[in-house]
């Protein structure tokens, strides 16, 4: 968003102002009309950062376009350096809570583990205690980690998770299918005695209360203790147990012991929104996760320092080692204030690969399906969107994506396809449709940079709703070399927008993302893969469609003279390329390509005329 003094009055004096400022490092604090502050900030070099601010044609991001429209004077105070600035931010913006700062919203409630109390009991999730008699564990500050844990004790123990009351609907039904798969002891049956139900029960509570190392050593004593009894039949029951819970503490991430006192923080950005959530880890299982707005967004990198800031600046219990989902601005100044804030060691890292990483990517996976309930998308298509312009390097999330086509049969009827999709959906209404003029011969390049001319002429026209928009990014259905020949047309025509090629293998298949100088893969992360394949697929078939349509219309008029049938009428075609081409050919011209008499070509060639 550019500022411009008509949108700032303010902005002359504001520029006058900024010219004699310090140098030094300090905080900047932004005021509105009402003298209200509405944004605070720091800088090592105060003049050069508020200066960029106000500068002449200053394209900033809308958040910090609108702030600097409102802004009518500022104030600042000297430090003696940049991390004193930092201390200072901090303890202004938790004051005065400016408008346009990072403001956290955090949603928590209170959720419990629920026992019931009946002979068979059953492990449930529930929202608030009730006077039923029934065990609750808790309570759980996230849903989620309740969520997580009796999905998890269940599945292990393989209790019953179906709505049958027992012991009345004993032998009633045949088990279901959670039983023929292994994730049910099938109780249904009523070969299960409710002290041994209760007992399982017992060691599924102990797995949620301590986790899986106290449970594995309590079962495997009670195995050695039924083999010695002469007890085979427990014995291995109890020991597949102990397997299915290593096994669950290998894939599951509830339980890890080596997560003393851990968060792994995940942003997430869609458009104008963003969202954080953290997992916290304490005794080497997941405790609880927090989840949180941040409002409008600006850069990724800022806004997740800004929010480590206030959220730990203002906590007691700062964990030993905070995980993160990507970079900050200054990490280790970051580090310093959150040691000098706790007293103690604290550690700030970016994992790049193992289980760490597998961890962020959880954080920032809830972090989508949080967001996702606001602005109407899956977490998976919020995540799809997320990892396709990080492998591309683009700055923010690609929310309005076209990607053109180019369909023809030889030189024949050459047309294009144009797809649009809008936050990770096919948005239909602005699919558009195009029949090459300029290129004679089958030339894709040549194709291409007439669609994409076309099209962004319509752009500076706004006559078209399709093409009314600046795309986040475009799309060819092509390699490299389609890249390259499109790159310097848009560029001349003044637009600024990504281009990249959509590469298919020996099999037709989605493969790689193509650069100018090379190609990108997209095997990193499958959901990119998954996005950049569905909008490939859906422009070859839009174009392939309307390219079929427009070659049978035309071959269809030519079939209506007597002798000419589709195999004639498609060598017409690709003999002439285009209507304009036919109708300027002789009937003499129209004998010899149709191969046929000078009869037939004649009354071919009125028929030809009036098409």
């Amino acid at each position: 968003m550019i500022v411009t003094d008509e949108m700032n009055r303010c902005l002359p004096f504001l520029r006058d102002k900024t010219s004699r400022l310090t140098k030094s490092p300090g905080c900047y604090i932004m005021k509105d009309k009402d003298n209200k502050i509405i944004y605070i900030g720091k800088a090592k070099n105060l003049r050069n950062r508020v200066t960029s601010y106000f500068r002449k044609g200053a394209d900033h991001l809308p958040k910090v376009g609108k702030m600097v429209s409102l802004v009518n004077d500022y104030d600042f105070i000297v430090t003696d350096s940049e991390f004193e600035a930092l201390v200072l931010e901090c303890s202004l913006i938790k004051l005065h809570r400016p408008k346009y700062n990072i403001l956290l919203k955090d949603d928590k409630g209170y959720s419990y583990i629920k026992v019931t109390s009946e002979e068979y009991p059953r492990i449930l999730y529930a929202l608030q205690k009730e006077n039923d008699g029934a065990e609750y564990i808790g309570p759980y500050t996230s849903g989620y980690t309740a969520k997580q844990a009796v999905i998890e004790a269940n599945k292990v123990f393989m209790l019953p998770t179906c709505k049958k009351r027992f012991p009345q609907e004993f032998k009633k039904h045949r088990p279901c299918l959670n039983h023929h798969i292994g994730l049910c002891m099938g109780v249904c049956m009523g070969n299960i005695p409710a002290d041994e139900y209760r007992e399982t029960v017992s060691q599924a509570v102990e797995y949620i209360k301590s986790g899986s190392g106290v449970s594995v050593e309590n079962l495997t004593k009670a195995m050695n203790s039924a083999a010695e009894e002469l007890n085979f039949e427990l014995a291995a029951r109890l020991r597949d147990r102990i397997a299915a819970i290593k096994n669950a503490a290998q894939q599951q991430k509830i339980f890890d012991k080596d997560l003393k006192n851990a968060d792994f923080v995940g942003l997430s950005v869609n458009g104008n929104n963003a969202c954080v959530s953290v997992l916290m880890y304490r005794g080497g299982k997941l405790s609880d996760k927090a989840d949180f707005f941040l409002g409008e967004t600006e850069e990724e990198e800022l806004m997740r320092e800004d929010f480590l800031l206030q959220y730990y600046g203002s906590r007691d219990d700062i964990p030993r080692e905070i995980m993160l989902d990507g970079d900050i601005p200054d990490l280790e100044m970051t580090e310093k204030f959150l040691r000098e804030r706790c007293g103690r060691a604290v550690t700030l890292a970016v994992p790049k690969r193992g289980h760490l990483l597998r961890l962020t990517t959880l954080a920032k996976s809830n972090a989508g399906e949080y967001l996702s309930m606001k602005v109407g998308r899956t977490g998976r298509e919020i995540l799809a969107l997320e990892e396709l312009g990080r492998l591309m390097g683009l700055a923010r999330p690609p929310l309005y994506i076209e990607c053109y086509d180019i369909s023809n049969l030889a030189s024949s009827d050459m047309v294009a396809g144009m797809v649009v999709f809008e936050n990770g959906r096919p948005n239909k209404k602005l699919y558009r449709k195009f029949s090459i003029k300029t290129v004679a011969q089958q030339d894709d390049y040549a194709c291409m940079c007439e669609v994409l001319t076309r099209r962004f002429k319509n752009y500076f026209r706004q006559t078209d709703e399709s093409f009314s928009h600046l795309p986040d990014l475009i799309f060819l259905d092509g390699g490299k070399g389609h890249v390259n020949a499109v790159a310097p047309v848009i560029r001349e025509m003044g637009i600024d927008v990504p281009v990249f090629g959509l590469v298919k293998d020996s099999r037709h298949r989605t493969r790689a993302v193509a650069a100018g100088d090379g190609e990108i893969s997209l095997t990193r992360s499958r959901s990119a893969f998954d996005l950049a394949t569905r909008i490939q697929d859906e422009v070859h078939r839009y174009s392939v469609a309307y390219q079929s349509r427009k070659h049978s219309k035309s071959t269809k008029q030519l079939e209506l003279t007597k002798g000419i049938g589709e195999e004639k009428a498609i060598k017409l075609m690709t003999q002439f390329k285009t209507k304009e081409n036919l109708k300027k050919a002789t009937a003499e011209e129209l004998a010899k390509a149709a191969g046929v008499n000078i009869q037939t070509a004649e009354e071919l060639y009125r028929v030809i005329q009036e098409m």
